[in-house]
């Protein structure tokens, strides 16, 4: 039974292996790869104008983008988040540029701009998050990330001591080999809990349909973006501005931060407005407020705490994934988890290349040298 065991958990990390490995490292360099993006790059990041105590409205800044990029263009305004940092606006040009403006919130000055995938945390995302294949790589991690957990059932079984308590103990006097095995046995049992909670998590974040199994395992009804009424008889009314929507928002989730401005320039479809409420541990907010583009009506509120099942845990596994749910401390174990996964990887596939040619020195023939 060891023997299927071993062979099980050999060729299924030999198979993945190498998208677990690049998995790991990609996600502990997105760490540090963004901090380092905004102390090398702070005409981005920082406002030039510092922090604005009556920034330009949102309403004029949209005006000014879409002069530019076209009125059929789709902007998401990030507003910032500290005192002093720029407005960042994620554009959508349609049939054109597509990328992030820096924006000084105090004089709508803009600071610079990135194309989409342009920089090193835009690369090593991609790479993180879909390996550069788009909705094929997340499917490709999601699964994965499920063939992990054979990995670390097989992993468990062959480790799993006779007595307990294990001994923990890892030899590095005593060649190479002897070291590297003790650190990928003894070291993938430890890190093994922790890296099935930071696999899975990428897993559900990666893969959209994971969280509607979720819902649907619940049985209840997966919540949606509501349906716009149809056009109303009559007069037409003014259409909103964003900054009225926007006090709109704060109304309805009074103490509520905005994270996201979802601006549409469709008019059959609704405008959503997301808000991060005390309560929420996503840092980008999960509650939202979705408006008629045609009068600025309130269509819905949904609360994050409201939401299905299957949406509402992305307020948890996201900040868990990332480490932001517990700052400082919680990202800096999310970066060794990421160099532990990948040091695994790379061990375990070193083992099974030494130990083959080790074992193919000593079946080689002593003696059989060629007779001229």
């Amino acid at each position: 039974m060891r023997r299927l065991w071993l062979s099980c958990h050999r060729w299924m990390a030999l198979s993945l292996g190498s998208i677990l490995i690049l998995s790991g490292l990609t996600g502990a360099l997105l760490v540090v790869a963004r901090p380092l993006d905004r102390l090398l790059h702070p005409d981005y990041f920082t406002a030039q104008g510092g922090s604005a105590a009556q920034p330009v409205s949102l309403e004029s800044l949209r005006r000014g983008l879409a002069a530019e990029f076209g009125p059929q263009a789709a902007f998401t305004f990030r507003p910032p988040r500290e005192p002093g940092e720029t407005m960042q606006v994620l554009v959508k040009a349609q049939g054109g540029w597509r990328g992030t403006v820096y924006l000084d919130p105090a004089s709508g000055r803009e600071q610079g701009r990135r194309g989409d995938g342009e920089g090193l945390v835009a690369i090593v995302y991609k790479l993180h998050s879909a390996l550069m294949l788009e909705q094929t790589g997340k499917a490709v991690l999601a699964w994965t990330a499920l063939a992990y957990l054979v990995l670390l059932v097989s992993g468990l079984v062959l480790w799993w001591p006779r007595k307990w308590p294990p001994s923990l103990r890892m030899v590095v006097n005593k060649g190479a080999l002897r070291a590297v095995f003790d650190i990928h046995r003894n070291g993938g049992a430890i890190l093994a809990l922790l890296l099935a909670v930071s696999i899975a998590t990428g897993a559900y974040l990666a893969w959209r349909p994971i969280g509607g199994w979720i819902t649907l395992a619940s049985g209840q009804q997966q919540v949606v973006a509501p349906k716009l009424p149809p056009p109303p008889d009559g007069h037409e009314r003014a259409v909103p501005t964003l900054d009225e929507m926007a006090s709109h928002a704060r109304a309805v989730f009074p103490g509520a931060a905005i994270g996201y401005v979802l601006y549409t320039p469709h008019s059959d479809r609704p405008m959503a407005i997301r808000m991060r409420v005390p309560d929420d541990p996503h840092p980008n907010g999960r509650s939202t407020v979705w408006f008629d583009p045609r009068d600025g009506r309130v269509l819905a509120a949904q609360r994050w705490s409201e939401l299905d099942p299957g949406t509402r845990i992305n307020s948890v596994m996201y900040p868990l994934h990332t480490g932001e749910l517990g700052g400082v401390a919680g990202e800096t174990v999310v970066a060794l988890l990421g160099l532990g996964l990948g040091a695994l990887g790379i061990s375990g596939i070193w083992l099974w290349w030494r130990r083959k040619s080790l074992h193919g020195q000593k079946t080689k023939p002593v003696g059989s040298k060629r007779v001229l």
